[in-house]
């Protein structure tokens, strides 16, 4: 017997982000998501290094590697609409779990808890925080995707750039690493290839 999960999850290249708004370049899911894989542990390097923490940064990378996978069923829900309001909010979270569950079950049974486990983990107080940094990630990742667009001449995401600056400015409250990361990896992302060179 076959099993479709990883002929589902490749499809992730095909789900274009940031659909109602006009993009100078486009981003997909894939490209997203091995970003948010690479910040997420690279936040949870820096917690263990700089803050005493115990997280599992490859864990983390994984977790961001497959945390919009739901959205290959569900295509990307513009934030706006998203988080309009809690009713809308909660129903969209149920989709999304209904989603995962339908991924989940293109695998093989004896393979199944592996990947339920970074789709949906463990009650760990660390288990927690590291999901949380994935989360910040996934922010920053946001933020890093309209910086390019400024930087390209596309004033479309300047609105976008508020909200998520004002996001990440509640989670920096509780999680420094995100003020680490911005501090020492944010500003080269304006520059331009010679600069960075």
């Amino acid at each position: 017997m076959s099993y479709n999960f990883f002929a589902i999850i490749s499809r992730m290249k095909y789900i274009e982000r940031w659909a109602l708004m006009r993009n100078s370049r486009q981003e997909n899911l894939s490209e997203h998501s091995l970003e948010v894989a690479m910040i997420a542990h690279a936040l949870c390097v820096i917690g263990n290094v700089r803050y005493g923490r115990h997280l599992d940064a490859e864990k983390a990378a994984l977790i961001g590697l497959y945390h919009d996978a739901s959205e290959i069923i569900t295509g990307d829900m513009p934030t706006p609409v998203k988080y309009y309001n809690d009713e809308i909010k909660q129903a969209y979270k149920k989709v999304e779990a209904i989603a995962d569950i339908q991924l989940l079950h293109k695998l093989p049974e004896d393979l199944r808890p592996a990947f339920e486990d970074i789709f949906k983990g463990s009650e760990t107080e660390d288990e927690k925080y590291m999901r949380r940094l994935v989360k910040a990630a996934d922010k920053l990742s946001a933020l890093i995707k309209c910086i390019e667009e400024k930087n390209a001449g596309n004033s479309e995401f300047r609105t976008a750039k508020e909200s998520t600056m004002k996001s990440i400015k509640q989670m920096k409250k509780e999680l420094p690493e995100i003020t680490d990361f911005m501090d020492d990896f944010l500003e080269p992302y304006g520059k331009t290839l010679d600069e960075l060179s």
